[in-house]
């Protein structure tokens, strides 16, 4: 008996199958997935560093601002609380503002608070204009050399715009007459904002004790905040420029210019 015509074709095609060779693996096949895998850890650190990451780390600085605040408030009260109570009929002296002396690298002596931020933001400040000790870990960085809050001449700050919690990133927004207020275990200084201007990253005049003229001697209460520009790039530096309006001592509670209305 022999096999039908279609038997043997299927037979044939059956060892052809299995004769026929393993497609080889190239080269630059390996080489094109490889970097299709790098590209795409590329793109998910970037959306981590941009996005996911920086509403991380800026509720981090809000949760420690508040956390430091609210250990200031509570060792006043203890303070009081040993204190004799004050006449109530005395008239209160005319307030001068405390200035501390000037912070350690990375120790943290402030919160700033801006209500054209948000009602919610509060990030600490700390001693130091160092990635690696304050901005990255802790958020707004002092400039060493410069006065520390309610100080004559110009308290100069610096933070990110991008990353680490972008403390900075709306400094563009900020409009004439908007309150920057920094609390430190003292109290709570308001400077209103009056200017925004944009430099190079060498031009330090914006640190001098008059900002922008060395030939001036400070009379006066300035603050300068620092950041670079545009986004994303190094290529500029935007500078705020703020004045002194008022010290409030801890004892009189905080200031109007923390919860007043932004338009």
């Amino acid at each position: 008996m022999t096999d039908s015509p279609t038997a043997v074709t299927t037979r044939r095609d059956n060892r052809s199958r299995r004769r026929r060779p393993r497609r080889r693996v190239s080269v630059i096949g390996v080489i094109g997935e490889l970097l299709i895998t790098v590209g795409v850890v590329a793109l998910l650190y970037v959306a981590w560093q941009m996005w996911i990451g920086d509403l991380i780390f800026e509720q981090e600085r809000f949760s420690e601002a508040s956390e430091i605040s609210q250990q200031w408030q509570e060792e006043y009260e203890a303070q009081q609380d040993a204190e004799p109570t004050p006449d109530p009929t005395q008239q209160p002296a005319v307030v001068e503002p405390v200035v501390r002396p000037e912070a350690a690298d990375a120790e943290v002596f402030g919160n700033m608070y801006v209500p054209r931020w948000g009602a919610e933001y509060k990030v600490p400040i700390a001693g130091g204009v160092t990635r690696a000790r304050t901005l990255d870990p802790i958020g707004i960085g002092h400039y060493p050399g410069t006065p520390m809050p309610g100080g004559i001449g110009n308290v100069a700050l610096a933070a990110h715009r991008t990353t680490f919690g972008k403390p900075f990133n709306r400094m563009a927004d900020l409009r004439l007459g908007d309150a920057v207020v920094i609390e430190t275990q003292d109290g709570w200084y308001t400077y209103r904002f009056r200017t925004l201007e944009y430099v190079q990253p060498d031009e330090t005049e914006v640190l001098l004790p008059v900002p922008q003229n060395e030939m001036l001697q400070a009379n006066g209460r300035y603050l300068t905040l620092t950041s670079c520009s545009p986004m994303y790039s190094l290529a500029e530096r935007i500078v705020g420029y703020n004045v002194f309006e008022s010290f409030t001592p801890r004892s009189d509670g905080p200031p109007a210019s923390l919860t007043e209305a932004v338009v």
